[in-house]
């Protein structure tokens, strides 16, 4: 374990260092929040309400669900039982460390960012198949690069966003399957826009 640590260490400062290029350090303390990426959700809530009427908001209602379980997952089961210290807080690094936001409060593994951002990527990405595959991948590029965010502003290690991004995944892929299963068996939500 303490070489896979070791490994983990040298990836973060690879990133968090040898990556670091003068207009990502001013988009990534953006690119990875939420707020940022508010009118995006806003316009894409709208524009489904917008083409699918009420049978939008039973799509929208089970990503929020996703969303959630993802969430509720990392945060308040898997982090509370590792107890991992984010490396902008281990007093072994922390001084090492190229931190572009406030110190994160909290444990680090896993990362809720990657779990959330992968589990809404993943459903979307089965609900945009197969007509608008592309828009599928682009979520998934899009999670990929938020979930990297994370580790380059110096919050997090790159196993934290692996297995963020795997856990959140899988729990985006179960979801759609519940969802075809039993809300949408007919699949006649599948999305083209």
């Amino acid at each position: 374990m303490s070489a896979l640590s070791h490994i983990d260490q040298q990836i973060f400062f690879f990133i968090n260092h040898q990556c670091h290029i003068g207009f990502l350090n001013k988009l990534m303390p953006y690119w990875r929040s939420m707020y940022f990426w508010f009118p995006l959700y806003l316009f894409f809530i709208t524009h489904l309400s917008m083409t699918y009427g009420k049978k939008a908001w039973v799509l929208i209602f089970a990503l929020a669900a996703t969303v959630t379980v993802s969430d509720t997952f990392s945060s308040k089961i898997v982090k509370p039982i590792v107890h991992r210290v984010r490396p902008c807080n281990d007093v072994r690094i922390k001084d090492k460390v190229k931190l572009l936001i406030r110190p994160s409060s909290g444990y680090s593994f896993t990362s809720s960012h990657a779990a959330n951002h992968f589990a809404a990527a993943v459903f979307l990405f089965f609900a945009f198949a197969p007509a608008r595959r592309w828009i599928g991948i682009v979520l998934l590029v899009w999670a990929g690069t938020i979930a990297f965010g994370q580790v380059y502003v110096g919050v997090h290690y790159p196993s934290d966003i692996l297995f963020g991004g795997l856990f959140g995944a899988g729990i985006g892929f179960i979801a759609w399957v519940l969802y075809q299963k039993y809300i949408d068996s007919n699949k006649a939500m599948q999305l083209i826009l």
